[in-house]
């Protein structure tokens, strides 16, 4: 009688299961904008294609290669983790009147967005890529005050998860920084 044993790298935990994944969050820049009214902010979740609806790291090899980082994963859906920290840069720029769907607030704006790209790009040398469209609604009348899009790009030092994961996290703040002030400015 003969035995195979299958022995895979990284898999070979006691008690079975599957390999601890390093888990990674993102931070919410403090804007240099400050403001104090009493105009309130909505912020639903952001959209985002199914490659980046999730917990998982995205690593294009080429334009249209979609891939994830091994072993890594945010610590939430990405777009939860973008609305959670572009909540908190509204409320440390002064904004008190500012939350999410379901909160029972008496809106004045919305603030939809939609993350277009958030991924490490590793076809030439690599960088962290984000770029997140915006459009600030009246939601008074229902019309779009304005809209625009904002991306970051900034080159990876080091490697592995731990680099990627903080260059990701300086381009999403150089971002979201940049989305608070604008819509700051109009309303």
């Amino acid at each position: 009688m003969a035995v195979f044993v299958a022995v895979l790298p990284g898999c070979a935990l006691v008690g079975g299961g599957s390999p601890e994944l390093d888990t990674f969050g993102l931070t919410a820049p403090d804007p240099q904008t400050r403001l104090s009214t009493r105009r309130q902010i909505l912020l639903p979740e952001p959209s985002a294609i199914k490659a980046l609806d999730g917990q998982n790291i995205v690593v294009m090899t080429s334009p249209t290669m979609v891939t994830y980082l091994d072993g890594a994963q945010w610590s939430d859906r990405l777009p939860l983790l973008v609305q959670a920290r572009l909540l908190q840069s509204f409320e440390m720029a002064g904004i008190a009147g500012v939350g999410t769907p379901g909160e029972g607030l008496a809106i004045d704006y919305q603030l939809i967005t939609d993350i277009r790209a958030f991924e490490i790009r590793a076809s030439g040398p690599e960088t962290a890529f984000v770029e997140i469209s915006v459009r600030l609604l009246n939601d008074r009348n229902g019309q779009v005050v304005r809209q625009a899009s904002f991306d970051a790009e900034v080159a990876v030092a080091g490697s592995g998860p731990d680099a990627y994961a903080s260059t990701l996290n300086l381009a999403f703040e150089d971002v979201a920084s940049r989305i608070v002030n604008w819509a700051l400015g109009l309303i």
